[in-house]
């Protein structure tokens, strides 16, 4: 991942060498072909060709003339398609390493880049080399052990506590914040959150982070207060998995007229990318095996149990809309599930 936010091209065991698109510095450095997400071949109309007809799956695609950086860049970012509206013809291919492909698109979207690759480049420069098992090994959820804790009072609770999580390869810090007594014999309200910087601590009108953030807390003590206990997991997975940067990217095509499904779409990324087996983790160390969940996200629940957590019970965590956000509220509704009226 540090080699691709660097720009540097990575080589897979069995192979090819992948050059990133968006952060290559091998200025000189060409292709005959590229790896892109499907999602993404979607916008180059690509979808009735077979091989790139699959969501989130991988698609080789080749030009007629060997793909230069500045064309290879025009494919991956969807802010340079009214720049450069007509690409192509492409041809998607079929290839028989389909593993390392998606492992490769994976990792761009974990570094936070833009998911596209020149495929075998001439003048790449010097390859960092990656095992296929790399990727399971850093995602392993047991390394995940707790840190730190200490007292935190806040607005909400000024008895609440903080629990860190560190994780021996993610270098991203996971938090609970703890509001009440822990106590086995009470049920927990627990609220996965997911960081939003520019909803948590901007004020964004975009979304209802900010408001659902501040409103668990609000909850939380209320529990506290009746001799029950709860917990805030905020996790360090901002735009849903897909970073800051292409959240913002995701905002631009939104000012476009794209909801916030088909801006990802755009970008080749999926609409739900979070880290759930990480969040049961966090709570498996907190002693928090049953829980009262609150979300408006019917897949959240399905997730958390799936990786061994049981809902006891679901609580709704809807907040009135803003002419900001009621449209990506309804696509929320209409196209991720979540119960909201």
């Amino acid at each position: 991942m540090d080699a691709l936010r660097h720009g540097w091209p990575i080589a897979f065991e069995d192979g090819p060498v992948l050059l990133p698109a968006e952060t290559a510095i091998a200025s000189n450095a060409v292709s005959a072909k590229m790896l892109i997400s499907a999602a993404r071949a979607v916008t180059l109309k690509l979808a009735n060709q077979r091989e790139s007809a699959v969501p989130n799956a991988p698609a080789l695609i080749r030009s007629g003339d060997p793909f230069e950086l500045t064309e290879a860049r025009a494919v991956a970012d969807p802010a340079l398609d009214l720049k450069h509206p007509f690409k192509g013809p492409y041809r998607a291919e079929a290839f028989e390493w389909r593993s390392i492909a998606e492992a490769a698109l994976e990792l761009a979207r974990i570094a936070g880049i833009l998911p596209a690759f020149l495929v075998d480049p001439e003048n790449a420069g010097e390859t960092v080399p990656i095992a296929m098992g790399d990727l399971e090994e850093w995602s392993d959820r047991d390394q995940l052990a707790i840190a730190t804790r200490a007292r935190l009072p806040v607005s909400a609770c000024d008895t609440a506590e903080i629990v860190a999580f560190r994780s021996t390869d993610d270098t991203r810090e996971h938090v609970a914040l703890i509001i009440g007594e822990q106590r086995g014999d009470k049920i927990p309200l627990v609220r996965l959150h997911s960081e939003c910087l520019t909803g948590d601590i901007l004020g964004s009108l975009k979304c209802d982070c900010g408001p659902q953030l501040d409103a668990a807390l609000a909850a939380m003590a209320e529990v506290a207060n009746e001799g029950g206990w709860g917990a805030l997991l905020y996790m360090r997975q901002e735009g849903r998995g897909i970073g800051l940067i292409n959240k913002l990217r995701a905002y631009r095509l939104q000012d476009q007229g794209f909801d916030t499904v088909e801006a990802n779409e755009r970008l080749g990324l999926p609409d739900e990318a979070r880290d759930f087996p990480t969040a049961a983790r966090m709570l498996d160390l907190l002693g928090a095996r049953t829980i009262r969940l609150m979300t408006n996200n019917p897949k959240k629940v399905a997730a958390l149990e799936a990786a061994g957590i049981t809902v006891s019970e679901r609580v709704a965590h809807q907040l009135p809309d803003n002419p900001h956000n009621a449209r990506y509220l309804a696509t929320k509704r209409d196209k991720s599930g979540h119960l909201l009226k």
